[in-house]
């Protein structure tokens, strides 16, 4: 458990593994070190193949073969630590609604009436409220992701994972879904770490942003985002939003490459 105010502490984070076709042993994660005061909104950004997903799954615990040290804030009796938005809504096609944003408290044992009783206030936070007995089938791509959202919120988590969540949005969804999540993160008080490969994403979601470097990944700045808030969309077309765009951009540009840098 991580102390001082903090949802998340990585210390010396190392991650290598045998690439199936070579045998070779890759270096993906050379080393994080990083520090997420609770309640924080942190995005990753970085080239393809640096290592940012690979980062928010060994804290979600789907890699646990990593060195370093990972801290996490414990979750409460009622909750958990954290829970993970993929890109994928992956709803089960089966379940209505209210079953899929349900069904992490049914998997911790949580009686149907009462972990229904849980999901409701969730799945109006998202705007969902009226499609409570609808199947994913009837939803469109964006209701999916919000239900999606739901489902991760109603496990009460500390902190909220999201590896790329609307990136198979159309455009016009996504940036609506970005103002979506801002209002949600503000009602729910949840610390989030955002993976992405938009920049402007980045900066209009986020406090601050990891610039990560090609692989090895390793994080190259941690830039504040001071932009006031509540934050509209329009605030993407400032000098200040843009002059932080700009800076991010310069950093990234130079990673991108195809180099396999062996562990």
């Amino acid at each position: 458990m991580t102390t001082n105010g903090l949802a998340l502490q990585a210390k010396g984070v190392r991650f290598s593994y045998v690439d199936q076709a070579t045998r070779d042993n890759l270096l993906a994660i050379e080393r994080i070190d990083l520090e997420i005061p609770e309640g924080q909104f942190v995005a990753i950004v970085g080239p393809s193949g640096c290592g940012k997903s690979t980062f928010v799954k060994i804290v979600n615990g789907l890699l646990p073969d990593y060195e370093g040290e990972i801290e996490v804030l414990e979750g409460s009796e009622q909750g958990t630590a954290h829970a993970m938005v993929f890109q994928d809504a992956a709803l089960f096609p089966w379940y209505t609604v209210l079953n899929n944003v349900s069904y992490g408290l049914r998997c911790r044992g949580v009686p149907a009436k009462v972990a229904h009783e849980r999901a409701m206030p969730y799945i109006q936070m998202v705007g969902l409220a009226g499609f409570e007995q609808k199947f994913p089938y009837q939803l469109s791509g964006g209701m999916q992701q919000r239900a999606n959202l739901a489902r991760a919120l109603t496990v009460d988590p500390e902190i909220l994972l999201m590896d790329e969540p609307f990136a198979a949005l159309d455009a016009q969804t996504r940036e609506l879904m970005q103002a979506e999540l801002l209002r949600i993160w503000e009602e729910a008080d949840k610390t989030v770490l955002f993976i992405t490969h938009q920049i402007d994403e980045a900066i209009y979601l986020a406090d601050r942003v990891l610039v990560m470097s090609a692989r090895p990944g390793r994080i190259l700045a941690d830039i504040p985002v001071e932009l006031p808030r509540p934050r509209e969309l329009r605030i993407k077309r400032t000098p200040e939003f843009t002059a932080l765009a700009d800076r991010i951009w310069e950093l990234i540009t130079p990673q991108l490459h195809d180099d396999v840098v062996p562990a």
